[in-house]
């Protein structure tokens, strides 16, 4: 576990990890500017204990907060405003009523549950001071039953939930503040020098202490009087503090970050998690508190944490790995497990990232009504977990699919892939801004002498029968006159003979003469294989022969293929006995690799098109041979127009249960063969329509998005016709002055089942920089499509 080949010397590992394409940094590089806090170790550790709760694919989760319920907001204002105001003067006027005593057989109760002999016969003045305490009690359950009632009838509930605490902090404190101090003003008048009649709610509470006690002369002890003080004033205040949300106020004040230091904070001065938690629950506190000084000393940055977490996530398990995982951190702090690279960060970061949680930012979630309200103007983010049901993106050239989707993803998969959790292949033509080569571990230039590493067409391969499978694939994939199968067992014949012989398969000059039939050359494979051992290779090399030349023969069409890699512009590339450093997409299988593929499109626009077309086919090939892989395999095709095949439409299912995944990129869907263009839509899991779509594009995206059931109003307009003289003759003096009949609104409520997007939305009411995303993740929750504008 400590290096796992990773510091191996080359060759000697079974699967060696090609080196860098430009020189290998130091060890322990210098952090780049762009990390989490700006190198800042008091914002490396607020950045780890920020909390990430579970939330929908595609919302971003760092420092995520669900937003509240939708509130009716349609005429809720004026409503809840007039219910207010019209519960209140009601209640006013019940009260002042109730003072005077004019409501009807209002002392009744009282003189019900009182003594006689407190009150003088036949009314309802008080003869004794009890009775005048009874009535001052009697007066304040009455104030909190109109309180009550008039909150009740003016939905005063509801009112504070829309204008006050849906509000966010700290102005939904300062509002319930105001109205408390406003509130005590009523209560303690004298107490603030006004001469003004207090509310019914002190004075009650001391006469129902005086009639329990038996007199006034309980209250002679001064602790008991301020008690009652201070219990009546924090009774006032209580509901306040809950509308105010007093305590999630000064919690998130005391929580917030503080300045940092100019010293180096001490472990006991950070964030928990900043103490590694989780390893201190396991009773391994000495990695805990390395960890911890490395940490808020300013030696890690967030590659570094998310390394070290994702390390101990795979040892916490197993109790031998776990003795490695201390052993590991002891010896190489911040450093251990570090990528073979030596590199701990990127060079320069375009996109914001959270790398513990795998997400980079793409934008933000518009404030649309098509958008639910849960997720207006949160932000979107993507991460592994949505792209390993791989991802569809269509949009015109200029629309942001590389700047605002391919470069974040790769440049979120290269540092997944520091972090030993991720290995991105990005194809792209030659000059597409994915990226310095700084910040790849091999970059393959083919046609470009100055290029260090080449393309391994048979992705190093010891089976002859699936190095044909892909390679045909690659060659004559998209090719309707040419059987695929058939042509994968014309490669096979040839590629198994040939390396039996020369234990390697044939460069590209040589496999295409075999495939053209050179006499010579069939003649020179047939002697090497006359010894008996070989029979088994010399019948499917003299069944080639044979097949040579026939009508349905495609080994013309494969050497045709291959003749658009047998340039002088290629010479130096392709060839497994060359001298080159051949990259093998079987590598990223293995290792947490980061490579990019420039591919020649000026002047080689085809030969393009068939090596993309065959790295695809590779990676649905070496990502299916090992299902256990540890890592997510991605593998990003900026244009991916003319690769796609029947048999890749359907590998690319497959991979969402074998932790890898695809990003495409399309201008137009026109670019993808008709009979494929719905298996496409239905295998990938993630769709992206970018603004600039075509309805043609549109269409497709709409029937891969279905339907939903809506609720719409119709309002029908019907005009009156008055049976009254004087009802026409007004209704004619009406029209006569507005120029309309007189009519009636009749309002239909139905449920409908529409388009969720159509494709004329699409096409013409998407704003620029903005897309519609519909995302699935590997779990198989979904995201239904959302208007997302990607320009922040």
């Amino acid at each position: 576990m400590d290096s796992e080949g990773t510091h191996d010397a080359r060759g000697t590992h079974a699967t060696p990890v090609p080196r860098p394409a430009g020189p290998a940094g130091p060890a322990a590089p210098p952090m780049p500017r762009q990390a989490p806090g700006a190198g800042s170790a008091s914002s490396v550790a607020e950045w780890l204990a920020a909390p990430r709760p579970e939330a929908a694919p595609g919302i971003w989760r760092y420092a995520y907060r669900p937003p509240a319920p939708e509130a009716e907001t349609e005429g809720a204002d004026r409503r809840l405003i007039v219910g207010m105001v019209i519960s209140t003067v009601l209640g006013l006027l019940f009260w002042s009523l109730w003072r005077q005593g004019s409501i009807p057989y209002q002392w009744a109760p009282l003189k019900l549950f009182t003594p006689g002999d407190w009150w003088w016969a036949g009314s309802a003045q008080p003869k004794q001071q009890q009775a005048t305490d009874a009535r001052v009690v009697y007066d304040g359950l009455v104030f909190g039953a109109v309180v009550y009632t008039v909150g009740r009838l003016g939905a005063w509930p509801d009112s504070i939930r829309h204008f006050v605490t849906r509000r966010p902090q700290p102005s939904r404190a300062v509002l319930a503040s105001v109205a408390a101090v406003g509130a005590l003003v009523f209560v303690w008048p004298s107490a603030l020098g006004l001469d003004t009649r207090p509310l019914p709610v002190a004075d009650p509470v001391f006469s129902l202490v005086a009639l329990v006690a038996g007199g006034y002369e309980v209250f002679e002890s001064r602790v008991l009087t301020d008690a009652l003080y201070v219990l009546i004033t924090v009774a006032v205040l209580w509901p306040f503090a809950r509308i105010g949300g007093w305590w999630e106020a000064v919690r998130d004040r005391k929580a917030a970050p503080a300045r940092p230091r100019v010293a180096p904070p001490r472990p006991a001065s950070a964030p928990a998690r900043a103490h590694w938690p989780e390893l201190r629950a396991a009773g391994q506190h000495k990695a805990a508190d390395l960890l911890s000084v490395e940490l808020v000393s300013g030696r890690m940055n967030d590659v570094d944490c998310a390394r070290v977490d994702h390390a101990w996530r795979t040892a916490a398990p197993d109790p031998g790995a776990l003795a490695t995982f201390v052993d590991t951190v002891a010896r190489h702090g911040c450093a251990a497990w570090a990528h073979p690279s030596g590199q701990r960060d990127l060079p320069a970061r375009t996109a914001v990232h959270d790398l513990l949680v795998g997400q980079v930012r793409i934008g933000r979630f518009a404030k649309d009504e098509r958008n639910p309200y849960a997720v207006r103007n949160a932000e979107a983010a993507l991460d592994p977990a949505v792209l390993g049901t791989s991802l569809l993106a269509v949009g015109p050239s200029g629309a942001g699919k590389t700047g605002r989707l391919m470069r974040p993803v790769a440049e979120s998969l290269a540092l997944g892939a520091l972090t030993g959790q991720c290995a991105v292949v990005a194809v792209a033509a030659a000059g597409t801004a994915l990226g310095a080569d700084e910040a790849y571990d091999v970059v393959v230039k083919p046609g470009d002498p100055a290029s260090v590493h080449d393309i391994d067409l048979y992705a190093d391969c010891a089976d002859a029968d699936e190095a044909a499978a892909f390679l045909a694939e690659g060659l004559v994939g998209d090719l309707e006159a040419v059987d695929t199968r058939r042509a994968a067992t014309t490669l096979a014949q040839l590629l198994g003979p040939y390396r039996l012989l020369h234990g390697r398969f044939p460069s590209v000059p040589v496999l295409r003469e075999l495939l053209e039939g050179d006499p010579a050359a069939l003649a020179d494979l047939q002697a090497g294989l006359a010894a008996g051992e070989h029979t088994a290779m010399r019948r499917e090399l003299d069944a080639r022969i044979r097949q040579s030349g026939s009508p349905n023969d495609p080994g013309p069409a494969l050497a045709d293929r291959l003749g658009l890699l047998d340039r002088p512009a290629f010479a130096d590339f392709f060839n497994p006995g060359g001298e080159g450093h051949p990259f093998s997409m079987r590598a990223v299988v293995h290792h947490p690799l980061r490579v990019r593929v420039d591919l020649p499109e000026h002047g080689h626009e085809e030969a393009s098109r068939l090596l993309a077309r065959l790295l695809l086919a590779q990676f649905a090939y070496v990502v299916r041979g090992r299902a256990r892989r540890p890592h997510f395999a991605c593998l990003i095709l900026d244009d991916a127009a003319r690769t796609l095949t029947t048999e890749s439409v359907r590998a690319i299912q497959r991979l969402r249960s074998l932790n890898a995944g695809v990003v495409l990129g399309l201008r137009t869907i026109g670019e993808v063969p008709e009979q494929l263009q719905g298996p496409l839509y239905a295998a990938v899991g993630c769709r992206m329509a970018f603004s600039g779509v075509t309805t043609w594009d549109g269409r497709r995206f709409t029937e891969a998005w279905g339907t939903e059931w809506i609720e719409t109003k119709e309002v029908a307009q019907h005009t009156v016709f008055a049976d009254q003289p004087m009802t026409r003759a007004l209704h004619s003096l009406r029209k006569l002055v507005t120029g309309k009949a007189v009519t009636t609104d009749a309002v239909t409520v139905r449920k409908v089942e529409r388009e969720r997007w159509s494709a004329s939305d699409l096409a013409h009411s998407l704003p620029p920089g903005h897309a519609v995303l519909s995302l699935t993740d590997v779990r198989g929750e979904h995201a239904p499509p959302l208007l997302v504008d990607l320009r922040g």
